[in-house]
């Protein structure tokens, strides 16, 4: 006899069961700009001196600091630059959109200096070839945060020096909610996931159809408004093969959430189902998932226990599922490293 699953032995006690995609996380990168030979073929071909790389990547920054002060002046914002390590952009979001309403448009913009990819012009003296080569530094980065009529919330991280590699990220259960705003289905929201929705397989049905073709579009749209720099070399040049961003996913998580009509039901078997997820996912198998170095034995039986007590005091799970008294979500997420 095979295992029974959760959606089948509390069929008669679920409000509904939901598939849809939770946080996704894309990067947009030039391709031919995104490896140091391509950035050297760019330039030779537009006859820019590999050692002018910084004059011809200085404007464009000056481009990018100089878009995100006018936007933040036309939004009535001031750039908030980023300090602290542990400072939680998504709270002080939160706040602001207390404080504003969920119209749509620019929240806030954060600033701070990260890591970026750069590169650095280089004379081979045995080959004799002049090139760039990869190099690590850091620059300012503009956080963009706004609200979408389709996406809701979202930010596109843009940085102000070449090869200008963006980040955006948006909510699946966000665009959802839109979709379903726009069939005239009633439903529930809670945080980011649904506490009821009229019409459960009209919404899984509408999950499915994520147009991947409409998002480029929108992907494109922001570019222009928030990283003009690339689009205006475009112009400027009237290159045939004008500079596009491509764009690969980063990190998605894809949940499957059973939303329970009753909180005791839950409340009944949770710890339970909680002991079992402990005992069948170790340490070893979530620090290979996330590409890191195994530890010690001990350690790892330390990591085991006190993932087990903070399960049982927040009624969550760190690794792969989370919970709420009214709604157990499983989540599968694919991050690329």
């Amino acid at each position: 006899m095979g295992t029974e699953l959760l959606t089948e032995k509390y069929k008669s006690v679920l409000d509904g069961v939901l598939h849809c995609y939770d946080r996704v996380v894309l990067t947009g990168s030039i391709q031919s700009w995104s490896y140091a030979q391509g950035m050297t073929g760019y330039l030779y071909a537009h006859d820019i001196r590999i050692f002018d790389y910084v004059q011809f990547a200085q404007p464009l920054r000056e481009q990018i600091c100089a878009n995100a002060e006018a936007l933040a002046q036309a939004n009535g914002l001031e750039i908030e630059y980023i300090r602290k390590k542990n400072f939680r952009k998504e709270d002080r979001i939160r706040a602001l959109l207390d404080l504003r309403g969920e119209q749509p448009g620019l929240v806030h913009i954060f600033s701070a200096l990260e890591p970026c990819l750069a590169y650095k012009p280089w004379h081979n003296k045995q080959t004799g070839k002049t090139y760039l080569k990869l190099d690590s530094g850091k620059c300012l980065h503009y956080y963009f945060y706004f609200l979408h009529e389709q996406l809701g919330l979202c930010y596109l991280r843009v940085p102000t020096w070449c090869p200008f590699r963006l980040q955006f990220y948006f909510n699946g259960h966000a665009w959802l909610a839109a979709q379903l705003k726009q069939k005239g289905v009633a439903f529930a929201v809670l945080d980011n996931a649904f506490a009821h929705i009229a019409d459960y397989a009209l919404a899984n049905e509408l999950a499915a159809q994520l147009n991947v073709a409409q998002l480029h579009t929108w992907l494109d749209a922001f570019v222009q408004q928030y990283c003009p720099a690339v689009p205006l070399l475009n112009a400027s040049t009237g290159d045939a093969q004008a500079l596009r961003y491509h764009w690969s996913i980063w990190q998605a998580e894809y949940a499957t959430d059973l939303v329970f009509r009753n909180q005791s039901t839950l409340q009944a078997f949770y710890p339970l189902l909680l002991e079992t997820l402990i005992s069948a996912v170790k340490p070893a198998d979530i620090a290979t998932f996330l590409g890191r170095k195994l530890r010690s034995a001990a350690q790892l039986t330390a990591i085991t226990k006190a993932r087990w007590a903070t399960a049982s005091t927040n009624a969550g799970w760190e690794v792969g599922s989370s919970i709420r008294w009214d709604r157990l979500r499983s989540s599968c997420t694919t991050n690329s490293t």
